[in-house]
């Protein structure tokens, strides 16, 4: 017999599976068999807003008007941003946009290049 995950929600150690999703008995709660793979790796998946991964180094563009907090300026649609780093903070992209300087950005508002 295979070993079953526990409940993330309420770390049940009686689930079961039923088609592609695993069930909690005691709470009732249901995820994705595939939702399991991607968590046990361990390896944090960046996504941009067209669902394409991130990597270090990427080139990406900015799909909609961003304002800045404290200067008072916009980082403009479709603002070409080159060297990417990622990050795992609120904010999931550092980068240096130029005028702008050093700044960080949410993977939802860009698109790989």
């Amino acid at each position: 017999m295979s070993a079953l995950p526990a409940c993330p929600q309420c770390h049940s150690a009686f689930t079961y599976e039923d088609r592609n999703l695993y069930i909690c008995p005691e709470c009732a709660y249901e995820w994705s068999t595939q939702a399991v793979v991607t968590a046990e790796d361990g390896v944090k998946v960046y996504r941009d807003s067209t669902g394409n991964v991130l990597a270090d180094g990427d080139t990406v563009t900015v799909i909609k008007d961003l304002k800045l907090k404290g200067s008072g300026g916009v980082v403009k649609m479709g603002t070409k941003v080159k060297n990417i780093r990622l990050v795992d903070s609120d904010h999931d992209i550092d980068c240096k946009i130029d005028g702008f300087g050093a700044m960080s950005l949410k993977s939802e508002f860009v698109k790989k290049v």
